[in-house]
């Protein structure tokens, strides 16, 4: 099973194959690397006996190139690729973007927008009945009725719109093995509608043990039954206790069947074993920026119990951890050293979060998550197990590798997460052998109001973390920094919390380069919140800053130093009743008058927005006089 998955008919007749069982069609460039969906289902089918080809990024003007390799023997597989299509072609801003980071030299325009949508509909236009399974985040995301902010309206379940048989959500392995057993022992299609973690169309379910959730048409009309559905939603998403939900789309019901199991430590482990080349198809020429985080990197844990209300991983990868045995990861490691450009760096070794590899509590396996509760959010639960002692023995073994110079931890690690654990170990560890200068966390925000939305722990216990990072680089006989990753705009953020924001970043004396507002997201509570104005967790109504001039607003606030900004940040103190904040005093953001605006700062000509997280704010905090200070040990 060496070499690559074939792109083309040559590839498929050196492999001896006429007709392969399963055509797979990605919006990304193909690189077989188990950071990219498609090949992680194209190699899991292949480990089962299953011939798979690829086509990449085809033009869908025409049929022609969803065409090459003929029909499938069992099925089409579809995927947009590693991230929503729209959120890869535009930003949160609704600006088209100018490069794609999984795209063949980077360039934005090689697939379309919507892009399952539309590669369903061009499959079916050239082949008559053909079963299409389709998968992905993209697809994964909006299997219900879905607010989509693009067009500011609520969609369809992607199931109807694009005319697929099924649609495999959440991490797939498990589903499709299932789906492509069953279609080579001649099941039809459309007699496939139980298998768990898939959504299938069906016209009747007076017969089946479910949750009626309100039509579309329904939450389309009322946004309050729109937030009450999504709460069912999210509950329900959960392999134990999870039910099997229906939603009426017309004639039809889209069936939701239960979540499926999180795989276990051996058959995630079977997952990253497989024979992957690590490397982009040879049929591309130039580079293809997406490999450059994740060539050199280890996926050691999937799911998180982090529950921020702004990232959709708690309706995509559940709230469940699975994770990977210490001899898999070493293995691949030692793996890593062997490539051509490995120079002793593992980028990152983690996940969704970093520092979770294992589940919240010991009940969630028996008894599954809890419906209502958060495990971590603003104040931990009572039952939350802390431990980071595998971690640091994962580290541990990782760092003696020969060949190995330095393993970082890029990916983020939960800092209260950090914090509850009484034993220092972990942060010590971390901070001696894991930090390349900074520590990248995620506060998000300062004010309470608004990180109890987000779900996010208290600013005073950022601040507690803060204090003891840099107690603990002293201690060490070290100097890092933490680079903070904020957010603008975010619901419940009006000018007020905004300010209070800027206040914190004043007395600490913090500038950020780069801030990017919320981004709404397909099924993310916090999207649902800017959508319906309702906090789906209380139905409790929250402010929401919608127009261009307050995001403006907010955005110039983080950044009050910048003399462009001057103006907007004027407006937003006198709007809000903050002229003290106005002057020469210590605690004062802008001066009384307008400065001579300097050139634009190049990190704030725009927002970033090349995060793969479209929900965060990245930014390195720099100083711009040498008074300024950073969070260091210097402080």
């Amino acid at each position: 099973m060496s070499g690559f998955l074939p792109m083309s008919v040559e590839e498929l007749n050196r492999l001896g194959i006429s007709q392969p069982d399963f055509i797979l069609v990605t919006g990304d460039a193909y690189v077989d690397h188990p950071s990219f969906g498609a090949a992680i289902i194209g190699r899991v089918l292949q480990s089962r006996g299953y011939s798979v080809a690829i086509i990449s990024q085809p033009a869908w003007d025409s049929t022609a190139e969803f065409e090459v390799f003929g029909r499938p023997r069992l099925a089409f597989l579809v995927t947009a690729g590693n991230i929503d299509s729209m959120v890869n072609h535009y930003t949160s801003a609704k600006k088209r973007r100018s490069d794609d980071a999984y795209t063949e030299g980077g360039v934005a325009g090689k697939r379309p927008d919507r892009a399952t949508i539309v590669y369903c509909n061009r499959i079916k236009q050239a082949f008559k009945r053909v079963p299409v399974i389709i998968g992905g985040i993209e697809a994964s995301l909006r299997r219900f009725a879905h607010y989509d902010y693009w067009s500011d309206s609520v969609k369809n379940s992607i199931l109807i719109d694009s005319g697929a048989d099924i649609l495999v959500y959440s991490m797939g392995e498990r589903a499709i093995v299932e789906i492509a057993d069953r279609l080579a022992n001649g099941e039809h299609i459309d007699d496939i509608k139980d298998v768990r973690g898939t959504c299938v169309s069906v016209s009747n379910i007076d017969d089946i043990d479910r949750i009626e959730l309100p039509g579309v048409d329904i939450v389309r009309a009322d946004k309050r039954k729109y937030a009450e559905t999504f709460a069912i939603q999210q509950r329900e998403q959960d392999s134990v206790r999870g039910k099997t939900l229906a939603q009426k789309h017309g004639k039809v019901y889209v069936l939701q069947n239960k979540p499926a199991a999180p795989l276990s430590t051996e058959e995630l482990d079977a997952v990253y074993d497989l024979p992957y080349m690590r490397l982009p198809h040879p049929r591309y020429k130039k580079h293809i920026p997406a490999i450059d985080e994740i060539q050199f990197s280890l996926t050691s844990c999937r799911g998180c119990f982090g529950g921020c209300t702004f990232c959709a991983l708690t309706m995509h990868q559940g709230k469940m951890i699975s994770s990977r045995s210490h001899e898999s990861l070493v293995n691949e490691a030692k793996l890593l050293t062997k490539i051509d450009g490995f120079k002793g760096y593992i980028h990152d070794v983690g996940g969704p979060t970093a520092n979770f590899r294992r589940n919240a509590c010991d009940k969630q396996s028996i008894y599954g998550v809890c419906p209502d509760k958060s495990c971590l959010g603003f104040s931990p639960c009572r039952n939350l197990v802390v431990d980071h002692s595998d971690y640091i023995e994962l580290l541990r073994k990782l760092r003696k590798i020969s060949g190995v110079k330095k393993v970082f931890i890029r990916s983020g690690i939960r800092y209260d997460y950090a914090m509850y654990d009484k034993s220092d170990a972990f942060m010590r560890e971390i901070i001696k052998y894991h930090v390349s200068g900074q520590l990248k966390v995620a506060p998000e925000h300062v004010s309470d109001k608004v990180l109890k939305l987000m779900d996010k722990p208290s600013s005073e216990l950022y601040e507690r973390f803060v204090q003891k990072y840099l107690a603990l680089n002293k201690s060490l006989g070290m100097n890092q920094y933490i680079v903070p990753y904020l957010m603008s705009s975010h619901p419940g953020s009006d000018l007020n919390a905004a300010i209070e924001l800027a206040q914190y970043l004043k007395s600490h004396n913090l500038h950020i380069e780069q801030v990017q507002d919320f981004y709404p997201t397909p099924s993310t509570s916090s999207t649902c919140m800017y959508y319906t104005g309702l906090d789906p967790k209380t139905m409790k109504v929250v402010y929401v800053p919608r127009s261009a001039h307050e995001k403006a607003l907010q955005r110039a606030l983080i950044q009050y130093y910048f003399p462009q900004n001057y103006k907007l940040v004027s407006e937003a103190l006198r709007t809000a009743g903050r002229d003290d904040l106005i002057g020469f005093g210590k605690n004062a953001l802008i001066p009384p008058y307008v400065r001579q605006p300097k050139k634009p700062d190049k990190a704030n000509a725009k927002p970033n927005e090349r995060n793969s997280h479209p929900s965060r704010t990245t930014g390195k905090q720099t100083p711009i006089s040498k008074k300024s200070k950073q969070h260091s040990t210097k402080k």
